[in-house]
């Protein structure tokens, strides 16, 4: 019993920090929901976001909790993120809108709306440290990366071709049916498969993604009236993106070996 109490303990310690990023984003969300459309100081909600957000990521890496390796790889993914945001919301397609004004913004997205990709990234960068990761039986680079382009591409280009995201979900289960991913805690090493951990932290994202409409962060076409839960099949979006996020974290921070384990480098 002690044993499994020290494990939670530490485990959920990690996770927290691991996930120091996004949770900050998440307080400020809330924090700063007051200020509305109202300008500050000459500067709006989603501006103010921006400077706190930088704010963080320069704390990160001065106390060392980030390196500049693993920053490189939240930079890669937020440049990625504003492409698909500025596709999304551009008015031919208003997937989703920020309905509040910003000073700081590329066409019609803050740019602090990379930053909340950004903790995606950051999230699986410091658990791999964190946690110690490795995988088992890891499919190839060159399979992985193909998966990851076509789902970033498809969150754009099924408005005009069909949607392949059911032949992306049957992809990822064929090629990750035997990953599993192994970390220490307590100095024990554990193992678990590693599909059901991308389903669960896809729905602690969808958690995420509500409490952010709710204070209107951003709002789908549905909401701007009045507010309501976002649809269960956001989860299949996240759950492609954190593919994407995951792929992109392994290739540049590790090594896969030819028989499919991979560590850190």
């Amino acid at each position: 019993m002690i044993f499994f109490l020290k494990s939670l303990g530490e485990f959920s310690f990690k996770a927290a920090s691991a996930a120091l990023f996004g949770i900050l984003l998440l307080i400020a969300f809330v924090v700063t929901s007051d200020m509305g459309e109202h300008r500050y100081y000459g500067f709006f909600r989603y501006d103010y976001l921006l400077f706190y957000a930088l704010i963080i990521q320069a704390c990160l890496l001065y106390s060392k909790m980030e390196s500049w390796a693993e920053a490189k790889v939240i930079a890669l993914f937020h440049i990625m993120a504003m492409v698909m945001e500025i596709f999304l919301t551009h008015p031919a397609i208003a997937s989703w809108q920020y309905p509040q004004p910003a000073v700081f913004k590329i066409c019609t997205v803050p740019l602090f709306a990379g930053f909340m990709y950004s903790a995606v990234g950051s999230f699986f960068a410091r658990s791999l440290r964190l946690y110690h990761v490795h995988f088992q039986y890891l499919p190839s680079f060159s399979n992985m990366m193909a998966l990851a382009i076509l789902s970033y591409a498809n969150f754009m280009t099924k408005f005009f071709i069909p949607d392949i995201r059911n032949f992306l979900f049957i992809w990822s289960v064929v090629i990750f049916w035997k990953t599993k991913v192994g970390f220490v805690i307590q100095q024990r090493q554990f193992k678990v498969p590693m599909l059901p951990v991308l389903f669960i932290l896809a729905c602690i994202i969808w958690i995420a993604e509500n409490i952010s409409t709710f204070y209107k962060i951003w709002l789908y076409p549905s909401q701007v009236d009045a507010w309501h839960m976002v649809g269960w099949g956001k989860l299949g979006s996240w759950y492609l993106l954190l593919l994407l996020s995951l792929v992109l974290v392994l290739r540049i921070l590790g090594q896969r070996k030819p028989n499919g384990l991979w560590k850190l480098n």
